[in-house]
């Protein structure tokens, strides 16, 4: 079941948080990773769980691996050296992604969901509503690897937490809203938002139990991802504007 858009009939206020959004992870994924390519910039700006911790700079040599399954040998870059602040690469790795389909997949999600929240945060509480949620995501993630002693040095990047905040917001604002969506990814339909955004999360649960039971990971951080929505369902009632009070004058 593929988003491909939703009911903006109520949204009153552009969206130009969310189109400055998107365009700043494009940017960055085009002129600073060049489209992905870059290895240098992902293992130099990418947050690691273990540089967060420690609040140490970590660099690594780069070693070969053997995948047992196809028998070739493939060399891996080790982590290079941090040119700013360790903590810092928490934020700018939200705005850093791995190839085409995850940026893709990304802003996708974001041009759906975002708009109508925006609508009712407002820009500038949206705009930090978002960063928090990435920073709690991020969190989550450091949590995970911490317990389990798993992916400490593995580099972290996407904007997937700060959007799955994103889509716990939109659930608990805008539960019934009707979101078009392939399904099946060829049939075209419209469900409520409870239904799409409801089995996602029943999706980051069922494989984030599974990453945590052993089961061989596929290189998605699901615990940012349910950190990251945990966070913006629970708490964006946090951030949404107080009405003022009309006040008369009688005369």
């Amino acid at each position: 079941m593929l988003p491909i858009g939703d009911d903006n009939t109520y949204r009153l206020r552009t969206p130009v948080v969310t189109w400055i959004l998107i365009l700043l992870n494009i940017g960055i994924f085009v002129f600073f990773q060049g489209f992905g390519t870059d290895e240098s910039v992902v293992f130099s700006y990418s947050m690691i769980p273990q540089e967060i911790l420690t609040g140490k700079d970590i660099v690594t040599p780069p070693t070969i691996v053997f995948d047992r399954f196809s028998g070739d040998r493939y060399t891996v870059p080790g982590l290079a050296p941090t040119p700013v602040p360790v903590f810092l690469t928490i934020l700018i790795s939200m705005f850093m992604h791995g190839g085409i389909a995850h940026i893709a997949g990304n802003m996708l999600f974001l041009s759906i969901f975002g708009d109508n929240v925006e609508d009712r945060l407002g820009h500038f509480r949206y705009l930090l509503f978002y960063l928090v949620s990435g920073l709690m995501a991020a969190a989550a993630h450091i949590l995970v690897c911490f317990v389990t002693g798993d992916g400490l040095l593995t580099p972290t990047l996407g904007a997937s937490g700060a959007i799955s905040g994103i889509m716990g917001a939109y659930l608990l604002l805008f539960p019934g809203n009707r979101v078009r969506v392939l399904l099946f990814n060829i049939i075209p339909t419209t469900v409520s938002a409870i239904v799409v955004i409801g089995l996602w999360f029943i999706f980051q649960i069922t494989n984030g139990l599974g990453y945590l039971g052993g089961v061989r990971g596929d290189g998605v951080a699901y615990a940012a991802h349910i950190g990251g929505f945990l966070y913006g369902f629970f708490r964006v009632r946090r951030y949404i504007p107080k009405r003022r009070r009309v006040r008369y004058y009688y005369y």
